[in-house]
């Protein structure tokens, strides 16, 4: 009989750990994204001077732009510089969208991807001032994303954090 509680006493921890870990684990995520965001945004203020002030090309200027950062967006702008210098013939919207879909980010969802394929429609053959004007609506489109996320990063994660212990806590419940 002894073993029967303690096996039931185990599998009730090992519930509300898991459902724990998970809240917080989404909680992480949450942060996460919101200083992908903030990496992305620098990003695009990089790719800003480097069009505007050091009078580069698209090709240069990004791959400037992903040389001096790291992580998976690097790598998005590193391709798609190294395929706008292989000059195939393919529109740079084309290779943007073709360079954004291959890009494994974790922590960006859809929308946010979505979005920053979107920057590269409009921003391929235009003239500087155009180009210019397409980047600082697509920054203001991602101030307005992490401003929301910022007002919202402490209710959101307390609530992750809170709903997975509780959840684990309910879950223990109603198997015993």
């Amino acid at each position: 009989m002894t073993v029967q509680i303690w096996m039931r006493m185990a599998g009730a921890v090992c519930t509300v750990a898991g459902a724990s870990g998970l809240g917080f684990w989404m909680a992480g995520q949450y942060g996460r994204r919101l200083e992908e965001l903030l990496r992305l945004r620098q990003m695009i203020v990089l790719l800003k001077g480097q069009i505007l002030y050091a009078n580069a090309t698209l090709a240069e200027a990004f791959s400037e732009v992903g040389g001096r950062t790291e992580g998976a967006l690097s790598e998005l702008f590193q391709g798609a510089a190294r395929q706008m210098s292989s000059q195939d013939g393919k529109l740079f919207g084309e290779i943007w969208k073709s360079q954004v879909e291959a890009c494994r980010n974790p922590v960006l969802t859809k929308s946010d991807m979505q979005e920053l394929a979107g920057l590269g429609t409009h921003l391929g053959y235009m003239d500087r001032e155009m180009q210019e004007r397409t980047l600082l609506f697509y920054l203001e489109q991602l101030d307005l994303t992490i401003d929301m996320l910022r007002q919202q990063k402490q209710e959101r994660c307390r609530m992750y954090s809170s709903l997975g212990v509780m959840g684990g806590l309910f879950l223990t419940i109603l198997l015993i």
